[in-house]
C-alpha cells in the first residue's frame, strides 16, 4: 500500500522528487488550479449559507479528496511521490527540517515576509504568485509572528478524545471533533497553524505555500487516528440537513464523491 511519511523521515531523494513535481505542476499551470479551487471555497463557505470545504462537517472529507487529487497530480509527474505530513506537535520551530533549503525553504524576511531561500524563493523565478489576494508576487512567510506557539500534542490528544464528530448548527460555532480540529473552538488546531506560518497561509489562497499540503496531510492523519479511536462515532449529519454535506451527499466541485466514500483512507493510502 502507498504510504505517506513524516516529512522528517524523508530521504534526500524523496524530498527532491516531491519538490521537483510541485515545481513542474506550477510550471504547467496545474498547480494554480488547486489554489483557485481552495480560494473559491474559502470565499463561498459561510456560517449561514452553503458550506462545503470549511466551517462545516465536510471540512475533513473535502480536504481528504482535495489532497488525493493533488497527490495524483504529483504522481502524474513522478509516480513514486506521496504527500508527506508535517507533525507540528514535534517540529515546532523555524529550525525544523521542513524549512531547510533543500525542501520548503525558510522564513520570510522582516518587513515584507518575502521568502528568499529554498526552491520556492522569489529569486529563483519558479514560484510566481499568479493567484493572489494582493499585489505582491512573491511567497511570504512570517513564522511564529501571528501566533507564537504551534499546538501541542496534549492539545491534540484533548481533541482526539472527543467522541462526537460534529453537531448542530454544523458551522463554526458547533461543538464536536470536527470544529475543534478545524480550530473555531477549543485549542485551535488547524487554523492556528495557518496563522503561525503567516503570509499566504493566512488567506484563502493558502496553497500558494506548499506547506499547505503537509499541514493538511497531518490534519488528515489526525482524523484517521480519531476514526480508529472511536469506531462507533461516524460522520454527522447523515441526512436532510440544509446547507451542509450529509453523509451520502456529493461534494462540490467534484460532484462524484461523498463523505461516505472517503471514510476509509486505507482504500487509497496509509500513514507511517
Amino acid at each position: 500500500m502507498a504510504v505517506r511519511k513524516n516529512q522528517a523521515d524523508l530521504t534526500a531523494t524523496e524530498k527532491r522528487n516531491f519538490v521537483d513535481a510541485v515545481l513542474e505542476l506550477k510550471r504547467t499551470g496545474r498547480y494554480d488550479e488547486f489554489i483557485s479551487t481552495h480560494n473559491a471555497f474559502i470565499i463561498g463557505d459561510t456560517d449561514d449559507g452553503e458550506r462545503t470545504g470549511h466551517r462545516s462537517p465536510s471540512f475533513l472529507p473535502w480536504h481528504r479528496r482535495f489532497l488525493l487529487q493533488f497527490e495524483q497530480a504529483l504522481q502524474s509527474i513522478t509516480p513514486s511521490v506521496m504527500l508527506p505530513y508535517w507533525d507540528w506537535t514535534a517540529d515546532r520551530t523555524p529550525r525544523s527540517s521542513l524549512w531547510a533549503d533543500d525542501f520548503l525553504g525558510g522564513d520570510g524576511r522582516s518587513g515584507d515576509g518575502r521568502v528568499n531561500s529554498g526552491p520556492f524563493a522569489f529569486g529563483n523565478g519558479n514560484w510566481p504568485m499568479n493567484i493572489r489576494v494582493d499585489g505582491r508576487t512573491f511567497l511570504r512567510r512570517s513564522l511564529g509572528t501571528g501566533v507564537r506557539e504551534l499546538p501541542t500534542r496534549a492539545e491534540v490528544d484533548r481533541v482526539l478524545a472527543m467522541t462526537v464528530y460534529d453537531a448542530a448548527p454544523w458551522n463554526s460555532s458547533s461543538d464536536g471533533f470536527r470544529n475543534n480540529i478545524e480550530g473555531w473552538r477549543g485549542p485551535n488546531l488547524h487554523n492556528r497553524v495557518h496563522v503561525w506560518v503567516g503570509g499566504q497561509m493566512t488567506t484563502g489562497a493558502s496553497p500558494n505555500d506548499p506547506v499547505f499540503w503537509l499541514h493538511h496531510c497531518f490534519i488528515d492523519k489526525l482524523w484517521a487516528e480519531w476514526q480508529r479511536m472511536h469506531p462507533k462515532s461516524g460522520y454527522l449529519p447523515t441526512g436532510n440537513t440544509p446547507d451542509v454535506v450529509d453523509l451520502h451527499d456529493t461534494m462540490k466541485p467534484w460532484n462524484d464523491v461523498t463523505p461516505a466514500d472517503l471514510l476509509d483512507h486505507t482504500k487509497f493510502y496509509d500513514y507511517a
